[in-house]
């Protein structure tokens, strides 16, 4: 029986670290998809597709924001955090 509870929760933390892995993808759609595109290919925002910025730019404008910008990005997204920052730049570089 003892074996059985410790396979159950060795399952368990393995199934909550696999959902715990960002999913940029989801990320852009649920954040940035209404300004830049479902596919980034821009709308009120400009187009991400094939944007020379590097994912750590990327990142970066998300998290710290971009001065000069119009908003949203003169000021950090609200909610994100590092690890969510870079699955997006890392699902935008993506976009082809």
């Amino acid at each position: 029986m003892k074996r059985f509870a410790m396979s159950l929760v060795v399952v368990a933390f393995m199934s909550g670290m696999v959902f715990a892995a960002e999913d940029g993808a989801a990320i852009y759609k649920a954040k940035c998809a209404m300004c830049h595109g479902a596919t980034g290919e821009g709308k009120s925002g400009p187009a991400l597709k094939g944007t020379s910025m590097s994912a750590d730019q990327i990142a970066d404008a998300l998290l710290k924001g971009a001065p000069g910008k119009k908003a949203p990005h003169g000021k950090p997204v609200a909610g994100l955090t590092a690890d969510q920052a870079a699955a997006v730049a890392s699902y935008v570089k993506s976009l082809k």
